[in-house]
């Protein structure tokens, strides 16, 4: 151990983040808080005040999933602590690595209910990958370290850290702890060889193999090793919500996204595939629809660094529990393709040719259409965030990536408010990439707040709203199978969202006719301001395909 000094918990507390190279800190202070923030006066970290501490957890979410570091969050106690909630389980559902810190209020008072006093520690523990009470200031570093590294490492997650004023103004021989060991807690990296070796082997003797890939092939920075993998072995490959992108879009072997809103053709693939190589995916219910009737006729390989993912939705032949990158090199190496699957891809184009991806014309503005047009001229190497609901599903089938860490969204928890947030911290961490949040009206209007924090420090994201007047999804579900009661769907009075952008100091603009939308993507580009694109589209638009909830997912209702 090296740079012995005395220093308070709150200097301690800003030279482990200097030497975990926290680039951005996103939150908002408070009483118990305010040595820490007094010491970060007197750094050169960057600390963005946020509106919300919500926000601020999507933040640094967003933050990560765009640049592959680990996000970090400054709250106070109780109300401040208790807002992260949500940030912190949308996290955690899709396996983000982020660090929240929490204050708390002093050791004496904890227990005895004080003034904005909350076990935040209990109240996260379900959805933390680890959390931590320090209650001595000559722990502060080393769990300081353990949490950078438990959330960065194995299956990434967010981890919480909650300190007591106290332990921030106590004082003691700073000693950077070089090196991490947590006795419980080696993930492994390595698959099992002769696991590799089987899969292998099976992999050889598969007429109609598909490959399908969720986001730990992104985590894990496998996707150049997925494409050499697929090419080899002529597989398509298919994904998960969070895995698009991991794969070229526009590849040969590219079947997109499968699902409850997945493709026709990618859907009809995987149920008929004789085998089924998971990579970084959970094998969830929006995926797998009914599990009885899930790929029947297929042998199923999963690969996932989290060993109780594997086999926990669905029954697995060949469990390899690793990293992505180091099993597709390996399987890369072993395979030797024997079997002919060029019958299997014919097949699959006229699947294409019976389902097509589409959408009708008509005189309103179509959402899929706005879509288009944003994927046409922002190009490859901008970063789409969206919301959650019909704006999400749109993104997803109509947008074409090409590059991982190029969509962030929340899956598995699926928040709404989640989008704008999440493009902020994006836009932080990559500043000369094009960051659009691509929204719900609904959706937008519950982090609507965090404009501020745009024009406060000068990220200038751009934002283009899908505006039908209702909670599109909800609205969906009720006209579809509760005879079209539409109760507590439609908003009865939205505001102008493009003076509501002036308001803050950002850009408003409102586009009804069709003819404009490309124009208006066009001239938001060229403004190195936020800019609020209100769509006014067509409100009775719905995401199609679609497969009922409780059935396989070949029961599609399809575009009539």
């Amino acid at each position: 151990m090296t740079d012995k000094k005395i220093m308070t918990g709150a200097e301690i507390f800003v030279q482990m983040l200097k030497k975990e190279n926290t680039e951005a800190i996103f939150g908002i202070p408070g009483g118990v808080l305010l040595p820490v923030m007094d010491a970060l006066y007197n750094s050169d970290l960057r600390f963005i005040l946020t509106r919300h501490e919500q926000g601020a957890t999507h933040m640094a979410d967003g933050y990560a999933r765009a640049t592959g570091k680990t996000g970090v969050v400054l709250v106070t106690s109780g109300p401040g602590a208790t807002n992260t909630v949500t940030g912190i389980a949308t996290a955690y559902m899709d396996s983000v690595p982020v660090v929240v810190f929490t204050g708390q209020v002093t050791s004496n008072l904890i227990g005895n209910d004080a003034f904005q006093e909350a076990d935040i520690t209990g109240i996260t523990r379900p959805i933390t990958k680890h959390n931590y009470l320090v209650k001595d200031v000559t722990e502060l570093a080393r769990v300081i370290k353990e949490a950078f590294y438990i959330a960065s490492t194995g299956r990434q997650g967010p981890v919480l850290v909650d300190f007591p004023k106290d332990v921030a103004t106590a004082k003691t021989e700073f000693q950077y702890p070089e090196n991490v060991s947590i006795r419980g807690y080696k993930p492994n990296y390595e698959g099992h060889p002769g696991q590799i070796k089987k899969a292998a082997k099976i992999i050889s003797d598969s007429c109609r193999p598909i490959i399908y890939a969720g986001g730990g092939v992104i985590s894990s920075d496998a996707s150049e090793d997925l494409v050499e993998f697929a090419n080899k072995i002529k597989a398509p490959v298919t994904t998960t919500l969070l895995g698009l992108g991991c794969f070229p879009q526009d590849h040969p072997l590219s079947l997109g996204m499968i699902g409850m809103h997945g493709v026709g053709w990618a859907n009809h693939a995987i149920m008929s595939a004789d085998l089924i190589i998971g990579v970084g995916a959970r094998f969830d219910d929006r995926v797998t629809g009914k599990v009885e009737t899930f790929a029947p006729g297929a042998k199923i390989i999963h690969i996932d660094i989290d060993p109780s993912s594997v086999g926990k939705s669905i029954r697995v032949d060949i469990p390899i529990v690793g990293d992505a990158k180091g099993i597709l090199k390996e399987l890369i190496l072993q395979t030797d393709k024997t079997k002919d699957t060029s019958r299997w891809l014919e097949e699959i184009k006229k699947w294409k040719i019976q389902h097509p991806l589409r959408y009708k014309e008509g005189l309103k503005i179509k959402p899929e259409y706005v879509i288009e047009q944003i994927c046409k001229i922002a190009g490859q190497n901008a970063i789409i965030c969206t919301e959650v609901g019909q704006n999400q599903m749109w993104v997803a089938q109509f947008y074409k990536f090409k590059k991982p860490r190029t969509l962030i969204s929340s899956g598995g928890l699926g928040t709404m408010g989640y989008g704008f947030p999440a493009a902020i911290g994006a836009k932080v961490g990559c500043p000369d990439k094009t960051v659009f949040d691509i929204a719900g009206d609904g959706s937008f209007q519950m982090n609507i707040q965090e404009l501020a924090t745009c024009l406060s420090y000068n990220i200038p994201v751009k934002v283009a709203i899908l505006n039908n007047g209702c909670l599109g999804m909800v609205r969906q579900w009720q006209e579809l199978f509760y005879n079209k009661h539409y109760y507590a769907s439609i908003f009865n009075k939205n505001p102008d969202f493009a003076k509501v952008a002036e308001a803050y100091g950002a850009v408003g603009m409102r586009i009804t006719k069709k003819e404009d939308v490309p124009s208006a993507i066009e001239k938001a580009l060229k403004i190195d301001n936020t800019v609020v694109m209100d769509f006014v589209i067509d409100e009775t638009e719905n995401v199609f395909p679609m497969v009922p909830s409780g059935t396989a997912i070949t029961e599609m209702i399809e575009l009539a």
